[in-house]
């Protein structure tokens, strides 16, 4: 019988894919069992203090001076607010950016799913250590089906391989072509569940993290089977809407409705000049990534979150189980979560996740108590270049970025006392592993 989690509220004092869509997987010692831990012990950390407007303001004409086209940003800190934009919404127009702008949030809409599947945990209709096939049997065929758990899904342990590539074969040749062919196609999610199926296996379920969004279209199903209704019908209702979130929704067409920026898909500098792609079919991403949202909302709904709003305590201490992750290099990386990850920062730990498609990158970050939030939204992607492993290499943009982040979470005191020894500040970490 699927574990009842108590409805007790956290209250206030409590509380980066290559595309994050990733065309493959690099996997990491899988620690489930782990606390998140930071780089440094928290004590070691100076305290974030206020940001400076004016900073912030600076790091987003940097990031655009870097090479960015165009980027906007919403940062809190307690009761202060802030937003702003830099560059351009259209190359060719020379249209700005804003920074309420409406934004494809990629895999950030795999914290929504998670969030919908720990509120039927908590209802008893799902069981996180429970095998998917009690759920869907055949998806997952045979002893896979019945070795592979819900929580394996949300924490990218399950093993099983990632399905974009197979979706967009020109993908693995760094080429546009399958990208310009599938524009406008309608893939139902059990073609990607079959896709995700046939790719390599990335382990045994359990064993390692490797990040994969075939969990998450079996997660989306999953979520259907429970509740008897449509992923997106019932993410709108009891988590969108429960959120107070205005402008975030499933897209039921290929264009995004009300104010947008194109979005520009560089492809590691492969696709020459970038290619315009917001305009697309995002039946491909599905529950893995078709929500779009806004910075704003996006800072909203991780308050929510954090706070206790939308699932209870129990279930909010289930969702922060990590695993760690460490970048190509064996470096540590970060700790992922179910839909969540912890990503260090100079001045502590903040919880959050990133999210790219074609075109759109974007980030959200928050303090554990969500006094301290930024979410950002880019309108160029995979702008580095690759290495002789096919790790992207970090660029002047990233750099940008990263002192952007630092401003906003830990403000201008805390990123004076900082060490030069800490290693930069890396936003979008699922993009760091292809």
């Amino acid at each position: 019988m699927a574990r009842r989690f108590g409805r007790r509220r956290l209250m206030a004092a409590g509380a980066a894919v290559v595309l994050a869509m990733a065309l493959g997987q690099m996997p990491a010692t899988a620690a489930p069992d782990r606390a998140p831990t930071a780089l440094t012990p928290p004590s070691a950390r100076p305290p974030a203090g206020p940001f400076d407007p004016a900073k912030l303001r600076a790091t987003l004409d940097a990031t655009h001076d870097a090479g960015m086209y165009g980027l906007y940003s919403a940062a809190r800190d307690g009761r202060t607010r802030w937003a702003g934009a830099s560059g351009v919404a259209d190359i060719r127009t020379e249209r700005p950016v804003t920074p309420n702008m409406r934004q494809r949030a990629g895999s950030i809409t795999k914290t929504f799913v998670a969030t919908a599947i720990l509120q039927q945990v908590e209802e008893g209709r799902v069981g996180l250590d429970t095998p998917v096939s009690r759920y869907l049997p055949g998806l997952v065929p045979g002893e896979l089906g019945e070795q592979t758990t819900v929580r394996m899904l949300l924490n990218h342990t399950s093993g099983i391989g990632d399905y974009v590539v197979s979706a967009f074969p020109s993908l693995g040749e760094l080429s546009p072509r399958s990208l310009d062919e599938h524009r406008f196609r309608d893939v139902p999610p059990k073609q990607l569940v079959t896709w995700g199926l046939q790719a390599q296996r990335t382990g045994i379920p359990g064993e390692r993290w490797s990040y994969s969004n075939t969990n998450y279209i079996i997660a989306g199903m999953l979520l259907e089977k429970v509740t008897g209704t449509e992923a997106e019908e019932y993410i709108s209702r009891h988590v969108i809407a429960k959120a107070g979130l205005k402008n975030t929704y499933f897209p039921s067409s290929p264009w995004v409705f009300g104010p947008h920026s194109r979005m520009y898909e560089s492809l590691y500098q492969q696709a020459d000049p970038p290619r315009d792609y917001s305009t697309y079919d995002m039946s491909w991403a599905w529950t893995a990534g078709a929500l779009v949202s806004t910075t704003g909302d996006l800072d909203r709904f991780y308050r929510r979150l954090l706070t206790g709003d939308l699932i209870g305590e129990e279930a909010l201490v289930q969702m922060k189980r990590a695993v760690a992750v460490n970048d190509p290099d064996g470096n540590f990386l970060m700790n992922y979560g179910l839909g969540l990850y912890a990503l260090s920062l100079p001045c502590g730990t903040f919880w959050g996740h990133d999210g790219a498609v074609f075109g759109a990158a974007t980030q959200s970050l928050s303090s554990e108590d969500g006094s301290r939030q930024m979410s950002l939204a880019l309108n160029l992607t995979k702008y580095q270049q690759l290495d002789a492993k096919g790790v992207p290499i970090p660029h002047p943009i990233d750099n940008a970025l990263g002192a952007h982040a630092v401003e906003a979470l830990c403000g201008s005191q805390a990123a004076t006392q900082s060490t030069a020894a800490e290693r930069p500040v890396r936003l979008l970490p699922l993009q760091s592993l292809r």
